[in-house]
This record gives C-alpha cells, structure tokens and sequence, in this order.
C-alpha cells in the first residue's frame, strides 16, 4: 500500500490547463493522507473510487462540489475533471480500474454479474446526470464497504500465496456493492405520465443489449404510448428515428471499447448485435468518418 502523494503507477500529462492521468494496468489501488492534496484539476482515463477513511473536505468534480467526510466513496468516471480542497487532514484511499480489468472480471467468472456492471458504468458515462455525490445510497452499505476497505488494506501489501485472488475478490465484491447503488440511482422505470420522454431514452440505454426490448411495440407497452405514436413520439424527444437513435447510442459504446480496452472487433460485433465486422465497419465508418481501426488508432488511452 502506497501512502504518499496522491498519484501512483502511471504518468499524467496537461492539455489546456488540466492535467490528465494515465493507467498502464488493468487495476491499481493506493492510499495517501494529506492536510493538502498535491493533485490540482485534473482527468483520469480510467474509473476511480475514492473512498475517505477520516478527514473532512471538499470534492470538486465537473463543476459541482460534494462536500466529504469519514466513509463516504465517490465514483469518478474517465475524462471527468475533479480535484479536493482538504479542510482537516485526510485519509484517501484511491481504487482504479479501467476497461480492461472489467472485462477480464466478465470473461472469467459469468456469474459475478460484472458484465451487468460494466454495463451500468457505460450508462452513467453517456449521460450528463453523471452519479452525484456519495455513491453509497444504501445505509446498510456502509459497515460492509468499511469492512472491505480495511480488508484491502490490510492484505494489498502482503506477499503471501493468493494475495492476488483475494484482492480481486474483495475488489469485486466492492464493485458489486456499489453496482448495487448504482442501481438505486437509476431504476428501471415503467412510466405511464405524460412526460415520459427522459425514461424513455433511460429504458432505451439500460436495455442496449436486448434489442428484443428496444421494439416499437416493447417501448410502446412499456410506456403506455399508442404502438402507431411511439416511433413518432421519439422523433419528438431525440430528433431521430428509434432505429437511428439506438445506432448512434451503440456506436457510443463502440467507442468506449476502442478507446478503453482491448476488445477484438469480434467480440465487439457480438456483444453489441452486429451482423459481423463488415457491418460494424461500414455502419461505424458512416456515422464518424473513419473505421474502428483508424479510430483506436487515434484515441486509444495510453
């Protein structure tokens, strides 16, 4: 466990005044207690909990502040630009992960349920209503993350046979807990208002994955909205067809996947429902200007 200033195993660089922070490994964890962080604003290219084991302060994150105290964890996305004001002396503990270490944890164990948490970070990430604030929604929570939390501590430094096994355990265990959470923040909604055009586009990016759910009749039945209205309804709200709205949302998560991990174009054809690479190039290549290919290329984290 690194105890220290507030950056570990990686390197940063500034564009435009903010500094931006690199992960050259699928998972990082270490922890710092500061009266002042050293770290002003800046990005990750990766997902961080920042969990606070005592001290008091202020998160600063895309321009809205969250004060911070004992016990509370934060879930700061990639390119989210951030930085604390320390008000009594601090003691962070930083857990970072990027898209390759969530895909790994999906491949290896189908029954963890982290590709649904993948998933869920991909929702948060193309929305603007971001996770404000504590993740922790749910009080029972709170004695359990702690009980984590000094597990890892407790065992990250050690050297002993397993070390690894049990720190991903624990950190997927975390994972869980706050995809639990998350959860919470953004439920699956069946609304029969008036106004139902921002469930609506929250039903169609949580069910991206099970185009079953993304049919007209679906969408119309789920929302109570006439089957011959409802193609026209999300005209209204998005200013595209269904069909072009859920194109242009997969080629999103396309993106994500060039520039976060290392997914083959294969595996990006079948978890996103493409008919093989020919489509995905030729679809990708019309809406953005360049193939996949040239786009890793291009904007691959480093």
């Amino acid at each position: 466990m690194h105890a220290g200033p507030c950056m570990n195993q990686g390197s940063f660089c500034t564009i435009m005044g903010i500094e931006v922070i690199n992960l050259f490994q699928p998972f990082d964890m270490f922890q710092c207690e500061v009266d002042e962080c050293p770290m002003g604003n800046h990005k990750n290219t990766f997902f961080e909990l920042m969990y606070i084991r005592k001290g008091t302060g202020t998160l600063f994150s895309n321009q809205h502040a969250f004060e911070y105290q004992a016990e509370n964890l934060f879930l700061l996305m990639p390119q989210e630009a951030h930085y604390t004001i320390v008000k009594n002396t601090t003691n962070f503990l930083f857990i970072r992960f990027n898209g390759i270490y969530l895909e790994a944890q999906r491949t290896n164990n189908a029954h963890s349920n982290l590709g649904d948490w993948a998933k869920r970070l991909e929702y948060i990430y193309h929305n603007n209503n971001h996770f404000p604030g504590c993740i922790l929604r749910n009080e029972e929570d709170k004695p359990i993350v702690k009980a984590l939390i000094n597990a890892l501590t407790l065992e990250y430094p050690r050297q002993q046979s397993l070390r690894n096994e049990v720190v991903q355990q624990l950190v997927n265990t975390l994972i869980t807990i706050v995809a639990r959470n998350v959860s919470l923040a953004f439920p699956e909604k069946n609304t029969a208002g008036s106004d139902a055009s921002g469930d609506i586009i929250n039903y169609i990016h949580q069910n991206i994955y099970y185009p079953e759910k993304l049919r007209a009749e679906k969408l119309a039945s789920q929302f109570n909205i006439s089957l011959n209205y409802i193609s026209e309804y999300v005209k209204k709200i998005t200013g595209e067809s269904i069909q072009r709205y859920v194109t242009n949302y997969k080629l999103k998560l396309v993106e994500t996947r060039l520039q976060y991990s290392d997914m083959r174009m294969s595996e990006i054809v079948d978890e996103l429902g493409f008919t093989d690479e020919s489509h995905l190039n030729r679809t990708f290549k019309k809406y953005t200007g360049i193939n996949p290919t040239e786009f890793r290329k291009l904007h691959k984290a480093s």
